[in-house]
């Protein structure tokens, strides 16, 4: 698995043309996944604790807070200072630097306080995880008695036409973009290479359940090149 300081240093490398970048990853699909995530994630009627591991830049954040309640606080932490220097400007642009406040540390080790989000979210992000299962705990540490984990995550459709022609996307033409926009052809060598070494649901799944989680269910969304998995955090007896 990757090592946390090779992920920090690619990713600050990249973090000016990530969002473009973003976007030609997810075949331009990745706002409405969000959008359907949200769901999972915001109660308006009530405030609530919000934790953005592997925010980025921010996107997913700045979708959930223009739709938490008023009162609703949320947190977004990222290993990369570049990333999160480009979030920064985008809630200050927004008007939402007052709702969301950002912390650079690791998400496998936060040093945040037991049961303190009534959400965990995770876009994109946990196929970078040095230690996927610690990244899981470590949420589960983190989130209260009843509180949801939601990730989203791109995979490879399990659908055989469709799979190969996104794994000759993925493999030849996104390397090739990605490497000419951003200029770090190794980094658009490891992001697809990453999302076809991620575990398939049912392992993925089996994997929540080993850490913890319990209601753990999943959604595919465009044929499979994104998935959503929801669990829960056991009431306590």
């Amino acid at each position: 698995m990757p090592q946390t300081d090779y992920i920090r240093g690619l990713f600050d490398t990249i973090a000016g043309e990530y969002d473009l970048l973003n976007h030609l990853l997810s075949l331009g699909a990745d706002r409405g996944w969000r959008r359907k995530a949200l769901r999972e994630i915001v109660e308006p009627g009530r405030p609530q604790q919000i934790l953005d591991l592997a925010c980025g830049t921010g996107d997913f954040s700045i979708a959930i807070a223009r739709k938490m309640h008023p009162e609703s606080q949320l947190t977004g932490l990222d290993l990369s200072e570049g990333m999160l220097a480009v979030m920064q400007r985008k809630l200050e642009r927004r008007g939402l630097d007052g709702k969301v406040r950002t912390i650079c540390g690791d998400a496998c080790a936060t040093g945040l306080p037991d049961a303190a989000f009534d959400r965990v979210t995770i876009a994109f992000g946990i196929r970078n995880f040095p230690d996927r299962e610690a990244g899981l705990r470590e949420a589960l540490r983190l989130l209260r008695p009843g509180g949801k984990i939601v990730i989203l995550e791109l995979s490879v459709p399990e659908n055989p036409v469709i799979g190969f022609l996104y794994k000759l996307y993925f493999k030849h033409v996104l390397p090739l973009i990605g490497g000419a926009v951003s200029g770090d052809w190794k980094a658009y060598r490891y992001l697809p290479a990453s999302v076809l070494a991620f575990p398939g649901r049912k392992q993925w799944m089996q994997t929540m359940h080993a850490c913890g989680f319990a209601d753990v269910r999943h959604r595919a969304f465009s044929l499979g090149i994104c998935r959503m998995y929801v669990g829960t955090k056991p009431s306590e007896p």
